[in-house]
């Protein structure tokens, strides 16, 4: 997983410098590209978050959603398979329910930061809304949270791959093709669902509820 988050990482290093390294005000070539992701983050996070707050949490954002798109993405197009290592074997970073738990974790931890940061300890005043009897309900809720994010993108990475895996093994040619486009793309999808649902959790903290 380690040796494999460090290739993800590499990655979005180098086309992070690609794309920045020489700045135009009118954007051509890889910083076209660069912008245009930019934007779209910026335009995911203001969506979730709101106006006010918003511009502050697009680094988290887009970190999050590029770190997993780009994880997904070299699962399903590289083949870690076929290199052999002594202990194990490579495989996508989010095909690891490590990398999973830990990235719903910096989520979890990134909307009790939010609220709290914002609100102070008034922000645990919405466990005991709208009732106090439901205090037990909205702690549930919030420890849920990571749980679901983990285990969705976890789940999905690791039947994707195994399909294919198995595919490939029973028919070689030609028919894991399809499978695997369809990999490619439901692996973006878990990275957008990611992102959008931990700025949605963080939007909600920061939300004034009255």
């Amino acid at each position: 997983v380690l040796m494999t988050s460090w290739v993800v990482l590499g990655i979005l290093a180098v086309l992070s410098f690609l794309g920045n390294s020489n700045l135009k005000s009118t954007p051509d070539g890889f910083q076209n590209f660069t912008e245009l992701v930019t934007e779209f983050i910026r335009d995911l996070a203001k969506t979730q978050i709101g106006e006010e707050d918003y511009l502050k949490w697009v680094p988290f954002l887009g970190t999050i959603f590029l770190f997993i798109f780009v994880s997904n993405w070299s699962g399903a197009l590289l083949p870690y398979r076929l290199i052999e290592i002594p202990n194990g074997e490579l495989a996508a970073p989010t095909n690891d329910i490590n990398t999973t738990v830990a990235l719903a974790l910096l989520t979890s931890i990134s909307y009790f930061y939010a609220g709290i940061s914002k609100k102070g300890l008034g922000y645990f005043s919405r466990y005991v809304e709208p009732a106090a009897f439901l205090l037990p309900i909205n702690v549930l809720e919030d420890f849920t949270k990571p749980l679901s994010l983990s285990f969705r993108l976890f789940g999905n990475i690791l039947a994707d791959e195994l399909v294919v895996g198995v595919l490939v093994a029973l028919v070689p040619l030609i028919i894991p093709i399809p499978i695997m486009l369809l990999g490619v793309f439901t692996s973006a999808i878990q990275a957008l669902v990611f992102a959008t649902l931990a700025g949605a959790y963080i939007g909600e903290a920061l939300a004034d509820h009255h």
